[in-house]
């Protein structure tokens, strides 16, 4: 069976889509039908790394609501695929109820914080990416412990988009990725929006390169941290690892950048 990714995904705009350029209001519940494995993905991939208690069918229900949302303010005339507005939607609805249960405990955001600031700190002081021996002699912690912090704080890290929605005035009401995939004709948001880009993807390339391949492998070729696993010969808790140290290099760079000097 061939492995379902939203690339794979069939676009059924056209077959719902009346002749005002808006969704069939008589269409809606089968087009609801049809991207529900779109919600399913995107909530599972979503799911694989939150604590096992944040149950699949509660992010499910909040991703049908995203779907909804976009269905209703789907607007043709951006020039966007209704599949990738969608998406964006679904995984904005996920996000929100997420943020909404609260659900990281205060001392698990005080260690990823600290983490994050030691990463900072150091990687500022050296002029080049820190290795784990560096930061977990910073931390005064064993390698055993401080791969023991990187998978506590894991979720948290998984979550770092947020942070570029809450620092980027664009973003309101609608997140960045979002933002990202439309045809803005403000020029002076369109030039912002550039900045951004920009520095992603400066910040990826000047990640280790490990750390770059299981972001690339995650992000851009749909893997799962198991798959990104058997290419690149470790365990799936090692790629696990290589993530939440990515998304915490690349957090500090873009706090940096938006927060005032």
């Amino acid at each position: 069976m061939t492995k379902y990714t939203p690339t794979k995904f069939k676009d059924y705009t056209s077959s719902f889509v009346n002749q005002t350029g808006q969704v069939d209001p008589a269409k809606r519940d089968e087009l609801i039908i049809n991207y529900t494995p779109l919600i399913k993905y995107i909530a599972g991939r979503v799911a694989s790394r939150l604590p096992s208690h944040i149950a699949v069918d509660d992010l499910i229900s909040s991703g049908i609501i995203g779907l909804i949302d976009a269905i209703d303010k789907f607007n043709p005339a951006k020039n966007v695929q209704f599949k990738t507005y969608a998406e964006f939607r679904i995984k904005g609805a996920i996000l929100d109820e997420l943020r909404s249960l609260d659900w990281v405990p205060r001392s698990v955001r005080r260690k990823s914080s600290d983490l994050e600031n030691r990463y900072a700190e150091l990687e500022k002081r050296l002029g080049r990416p820190a290795r784990d021996e560096e930061i977990a002699h910073a931390m005064g912690m064993s390698m055993d412990e401080f791969h023991k912090l990187l998978d506590e704080t894991k979720a948290i890290s998984f979550l770092d988009i947020e942070l570029l929605r809450q620092n980027t005035p664009e973003a309101e009401p609608s997140s960045l990725i979002e933002s990202l995939c439309t045809n803005d004709s403000d020029p002076f948001n369109a030039i912002s929006l550039e900045q951004i880009r920009k520095l992603l993807a400066q910040a990826v390339t000047e990640l280790p390169e490990k750390e770059k391949l299981a972001v690339t492998l995650y992000y851009y070729e749909e893997l799962t941290m198991k798959e990104i696993g058997l290419v690149m010969g470790y365990t799936e808790s090692r790629i696990s690892q290589m993530h939440s140290k990515a998304m915490l290099r690349l957090r500090t760079k873009i706090r940096k950048h938006f927060t005032p000097q």
